[in-house]
């Protein structure tokens, strides 16, 4: 397809590749260029567009072409044996920590499993997860409890900050009896963060001398302004108030104390989702029947409310009884 020139200054030797108009319409040609629409950065394609420009090459400079630009048709590049290689050993050191099959197999799937379990509790939930997990801890609480309880299911305030979706909430709300409770567990997803606002009494009037209404914010990300929820939440529970058709007045609902604990902190960015569902485990465990903000608040919602290690292992529990 190509003739060589003689070289009468003795430099390097030069290919012209110049062709005939019936090499570029023959069938092979066609092959080669279909080929090289594929490839558009190897060494056929810089060939081609040379041969259209109809330049020359010595024959150093058509071996560096093809070092620098080589042709996945024929072989893969350096990038992607690279990555073949990488997948192999990958694949090998597998195979090798892979354990024996025997009667120990059993033993060892379950610690296995155990570990990723471990491992998935720093994996920030989604709501729906979030809800498969609370359901989980939910049905496990004895009748006392129930009764003394309700919660709100952790999408209904973010939907309430929506205006066109605010009277489908208040309307679920209204079927949960909140009033007639103790307390109530109101998780908040917000921005992707994961927070749990509690109600205190508020079947109570600001009369009674030992259950006076409160609202508590436990947050696991104190530098991110937790008290930044109060406006909306404060709008939320007089809508609340305004729905259920009770008595008390708008200044009475904007009284009612707003506290914002210190306990303990994330230690991630993903974290917030299994703080919020230990934090509901720990204070329903540990609520006390009066719950009031004098005589030693926050009682035992403090810093170091619990450690590291009780975290871990309440995810450890939750995650593989929710299978």
């Amino acid at each position: 397809m190509s003739k060589r020139k003689p070289n009468k200054n003795k430099g390097p030797a030069i290919i012209d590749l110049d062709l005939d108009s019936s090499d570029l319409d023959s069938p092979i040609s066609e092959l080669f260029r279909y080929e090289v629409s594929k490839h558009r950065s190897c060494w056929r394609h810089v060939f081609a567009y040379l041969i259209v420009q109809k330049k020359k090459l010595a024959l150093k400079d058509i071996e560096l072409i093809k070092k620098r630009y080589p042709c996945l048709l024929e072989f893969p590049c350096r990038f992607h044996r690279g990555e073949r290689l990488k997948r192999k050993g990958k694949r090998e050191e597998m195979k090798e920590l892979r354990p024996p099959k025997d009667a120990k197999n059993a033993v060892s799937r379950k610690k296995e499993k155990l570990d990723s379990q471990a491992f998935e509790c720093k994996e920030k939930l989604g709501s729906e997860a979030f809800d498969r997990y609370f359901q989980n801890l939910w049905k496990n609480l004895s009748e006392d409890k129930r009764t003394s309880f309700a919660y709100l299911d952790c999408m209904w305030f973010s939907l309430y900050l929506q205006p066109s979706s605010r009277d489908k909430v208040l309307t679920w709300i209204k079927k949960k009896h909140i009033f007639s409770k103790k307390y109530v567990i109101v998780p908040i997803v917000c921005w992707g963060h994961w927070n749990l606002l509690i109600f205190c009494h508020f079947g109570e009037s600001d009369q009674s001398e030992t259950h006076k209404p409160c609202m508590l914010l436990l947050d696991s990300l104190e530098n991110a302004d937790p008290r930044r929820y109060e406006p909306d939440i404060r709008k939320f529970v007089l809508d609340i108030y305004k729905a259920e058709g009770r008595s008390e007045t708008k200044d009475f609902i904007y009284r009612i104390p707003f506290l914002v604990p210190k306990v303990p902190q994330q230690r991630n960015d993903v974290e917030c989702g299994n703080f919020v569902l230990y934090y509901i485990n720990l204070f329903i465990e540990g609520a006390p029947e009066n719950f009031s903000i004098e005589g030693g608040y926050p009682y035992f919602m403090k810093k170091n409310w619990f450690t590291p290690e009780g975290l871990e292992c309440f995810c450890q529990q939750l995650y593989s009884s929710s299978e």
